[in-house]
């Protein structure tokens, strides 16, 4: 779950909610949902835990379409787009070292797509090309996929070592924030006297400008959808959660260890979360100058290039503290671009074995017992996702996606309680029936409020995923047509 999102997604919640208890309010709100699921899921995996997770819930649970679905918006939006934002993001810090590797800086400029309106969002008006930062995103994708080729001890081994830098480098900032690196400046200006300024802007009846889509109007919201907005960077930095139940069948005692995994691991990162957003408002001041010259003058909301982990650094050292984070941050996505890769492909194995993908992706390595053309050909898709946006065009590309099949995985734990009523149950859902059906109402708002302010993305996504209907019934068909001439 630690990569690259908490480091860089807290200028963009500041930004768009112009206030720190709105800004503070929207981890609460990530917080909330995040550990709903988790705790809903946490039964589902001990019922089922076989390699696939997720796929296999929705199958056994809505039927073999939901499931394909599942894994062709995995493969297509997902963990693709995951694993591109993160390594994107891994180009953006290591531009701290080498100012060369920048967003800005194109090697290839392929085209402009054109704005053009429907209704009252605007479309398209983005960049596709290769610039430096996502070719180095590029090349951290295809190392891992070779990587994750040689076995999942060597993968496992990867990841262990670089979470625990990652967890160790995110603990380090909330207690130099709390420490040494509280800022009276930053105080006065995100708090002050008797906590004034935390309630500024987070009123009920406040209305907060948003753009609709890139080069869209603006428009005036209220508070429950400004919230609803900036989710897109607070979940996507919470998300990964449920990635432990994919390699389910790889995990000893899975029945005990996923439920607990899911629950323990999920709160605890979480918890940090919410301390390293707090920890920024420590150190600097919500509100600052875009072009000013120090951190501090900045504020969180105008980062350089939005690496708000740096800029706290930065402050609290001046000299060194941008690399050090850096350094970090660069170690704690690289774990998570791992983790990722590591886990994704074995869905595609899973729909592999059921006849609903490329049969090559179900056969594993002879020696190594990994899913090699499954990892080459979420690395090659992955590749194209990296040079089709920016790090935050490809949040909002993932994460309506990924909370509609959230919806439905909660949906179908109510479906086997009923289509399963005896099946052994060694962990039951938390809060069972109030808090699943909490989260698919929340969660539901959130898609609703992506589609009609955050267009450009969200809309292809929801396109890509009603495409898999119409490919699944072509992928059965002939899948039956050959069993049948064998």
């Amino acid at each position: 779950m630690i990569g690259s999102g908490i480091f860089l997604v807290d200028a963009d919640i500041a930004r768009v909610t112009n206030s720190p208890a709105l800004y503070l309010g929207a981890w609460v709100v990530t917080a909330v949902l995040t550990m709903i699921a988790a705790l809903s899921y946490g039964e589902l995996a001990a019922m089922m835990p076989k390699a696939g997770g997720q796929y296999v819930y929705l199958r056994e649970a809505l039927g073999p379409v939901w499931g394909f679905l599942y894994g062709w918006t995995l493969f297509l939006v997902i963990q693709t787009g995951t694993i591109a934002a993160v390594c994107v993001a891994f180009g953006k810090f290591l531009g701290v070292f080498y100012p060369t590797i920048s967003t800005s800086h194109w090697l290839w400029h392929i085209a402009h797509v054109p704005a053009f309106p429907v209704g009252p969002m605007v479309l398209g008006n983005m960049e596709i090309g290769v610039n430096t930062a996502n070719l180095t995103g590029i090349a951290i994708v295809f190392l891992l996929a070779f990587v994750n080729i040689f076995g999942v001890k060597l993968g496992a081994l990867i990841q262990n070592v670089f979470t625990s830098a990652k967890a160790i480098s995110l603990a380090a900032l909330v207690l130099l924030a709390f420490t040494v690196g509280r800022n009276a400046t930053a105080w006065e200006a995100n708090f002050g006297e008797n906590w004034g300024h935390l309630w500024e802007n987070a009123g009920w009846h406040s209305l907060h400008p948003v753009q609709v889509g890139v080069g869209g109007p603006m428009v005036l919201v209220n508070v429950l959808v400004i919230l609803a907005v900036v989710q897109v960077g607070s979940l996507f930095s919470a998300d990964a959660w449920n990635n432990i139940t994919f390699t389910a069948g790889e995990v000893k005692n899975p029945k005990r260890n996923i439920p607990l995994s899911l629950a323990l691991g999920t709160g605890f990162v979480l918890t940090v979360y919410f301390l390293a957003s707090l920890a920024y408002l420590l150190v600097l001041p919500m509100h600052g100058d875009p072009n000013g010259a120090t951190a501090l003058a900045r504020g969180v909301q105008h980062a350089a290039e939005d690496r708000v982990g740096t800029a706290a650094l930065e402050q609290i050292f001046h000299s060194g503290g941008a690399q050090l984070m850096a350094a970090a941050i660069l170690i704690s996505t690289f774990g998570c671009a791992n983790g990722m890769t590591l886990a994704g492909a074995r869905v595609y194995y899973a729909m592999s074995r059921d006849g609903l993908f490329f049969k090559a992706v179900g056969k594993l390595h002879p020696r190594y017992h990994t899913p090699v053309a499954g990892l080459m050909v979420q690395a090659c898709w992955t590749a194209v996702l990296c040079v089709s946006g920016s790090y935050s065009q490809l949040l909002d590309y993932i994460m309506f996606a990924v909370l509609v099949f959230y919806i439905l995985t909660i949906v179908g734990l109510f479906v086997l309680r009923f289509k399963w009523p005896s099946a052994p149950r060694p962990y039951r859902a938390l809060g069972y029936p109030v808090l699943p059906a909490l989260y698919i109402a929340m969660a539901g708002w959130i898609c609703i409020v992506l589609l009609r302010y955050k267009p450009q993305y969200t809309w292809p996504g929801l396109v890509l995923v009603v495409l898999g209907i119409p490919i699944y019934f072509l992928w059965t068909r002939r899948s039956s047509s050959q069993a049948q001439n064998s």
